[in-house]
């Protein structure tokens, strides 16, 4: 769709998924900032976390509202995190991103879902070690949902299907022998569930080069942690930029390895 439009049109597009982007991250912000304190998303007026002031509509303009109030609540006049603004403009290029590589289609309505669920619980498990079960779910019943329209036989469904179950399985064997011989838990139950989902959008290959580099981004992550403090470190959000990555360039990715094999 995008490649007959105008390059108005075009352009005006992009800036509809920026905005929209935006918005969405900020939702998404929001969200996990109150499944964490133990608050509801689904209802409740967005305010500020140190004095409760509830934010006016310019105080919600994604990314500008931030920039407007020089990073400060008006009510209290206490710093705001950059969290927010930086959450917000992280979501709204993903969006442009998926829009560029699906263009406007049910994959782009699927995995658009996808990568929200991803960066949900991306924000979760960095800031409490939690992966929601409800963000799997949804992620898997938009898969389910998209299936009929994407797959284009029912053994094609079947080997997602397989894939989520075979990656899930492994890794919980794997993860029981490791916490048995180390005494420790090795891979969190969450982490483990997370692949089982991304089995489905990825399939066996896919999903086997986004466990590999979600090892090599998780140890950068962990040498970087280690340096400021000796602590567990979520691994949830290392998966999640694998898997984005591969969901968005994974076929280029794969095929330049390949190639590399001499493949």
């Amino acid at each position: 769709m995008l490649q007959y439009l105008s390059g108005a049109a075009r352009a005006y597009a992009f800036f509809l998924a920026l905005f929209l982007g935006a918005a969405v991250g900020s939702f998404l912000n929001c969200a996990a900032w109150r499944t964490v304190h133990g608050e509801s998303f689904m209802k409740g007026r967005s305010h500020c976390p140190k004095c409760g002031h509830i934010l006016g509509a310019a105080e919600l303009v994604p990314v500008f509202g931030w920039v407007f109030l020089r990073g400060r609540c008006k009510a209290c006049k206490k710093p705001i995190s950059v969290r927010y603004p930086l959450t917000e403009l992280g979501f709204a290029l993903i969006t442009l991103a998926c829009l560029l590589r699906f263009d406007v289609s049910v994959l782009f309505a699927r995995n658009i879902i996808f990568l929200a669920c991803l960066y949900f619980l991306s924000l979760t498990d960095l800031e409490a070690m939690v992966i929601p079960d409800g963000c799997l779910i949804v992620a898997a019943l938009a898969w389910a949902a998209a299936e009929p329209f994407i797959a284009s036989s029912w053994a094609e469904a079947g080997l997602s299907v397989a894939s989520g179950l075979v990656y899930g399985g492994v890794l919980l064997v794997l993860s029981l022998i490791m916490e048995r011989v180390r005494g420790k838990e090795a891979l969190g139950g969450g982490d483990i569930k997370l692949f089982a989902v991304v089995g489905l959008y990825l399939g066996f290959v896919g999903t086997l080069f986004a466990l590999l580099l979600s090892c090599v981004v998780g140890l950068l992550f962990a040498l970087l942690l280690r340096a400021k403090r000796a602590q567990p470190f979520a691994f949830g959000p290392a998966i999640a930029l694998s898997t984005a990555v591969m969901l968005l360039w994974g076929d280029g990715l794969v095929n330049w390895y390949l190639s590399l094999l001499g493949f």
